[in-house]
């Protein structure tokens, strides 16, 4: 099984082809939009492994973008004992939620590539719920 490891948004994530991740928001990008990632900092799998000075040229993660949105509500309360001094304030932090396609070595070769998703049709959910 191969990997790789991406950098965006400041942090960086150790993705496989398939997985679903919640990353930092992308600006400018819409829900089922292509994604690459560039900042490849290493790929590999069980045998041989790439690792970059910092990043591996050449290499790429393709990924789809599925939606972006908002996290839950952070509640930061601060207060100040025996001054009756209270502050109770919120965040939603934004993310994107991503769909990793491919991963591509610095060659340009496909090291994995997700399985496609169908959707099923009516006549299979139909099925399902009236076989149980």
């Amino acid at each position: 099984m191969s990997y790789a490891v991406i950098q965006t948004g400041g942090k960086q994530y150790k993705v496989r082809s398939g997985e679903i991740l919640k990353i930092e928001k992308l600006p400018n990008s819409k829900p089922d939009s292509k994604i690459e990632f560039k900042e490849i900092l290493a790929y590999g799998d069980n045998k041989i492994i790439e690792i970059g000075a910092p990043t591996v040229q050449g290499a790429k993660v393709e990924a789809n973008l599925i939606k972006n949105s908002k996290n839950r509500t952070i509640l930061i309360f601060k207060k100040r004992r025996r001054h009756n001094s209270r502050r109770k304030n919120g965040h939603r932090q934004e993310y994107s939620m991503i769909r990793i396609n491919k991963i591509f070595s610095k060659d340009g070769k496909i090291l994995s590539e997700a399985e496609k998703i169908s959707k099923p049709s009516k006549k299979e959910v139909t099925e399902k719920k009236t076989n149980k």
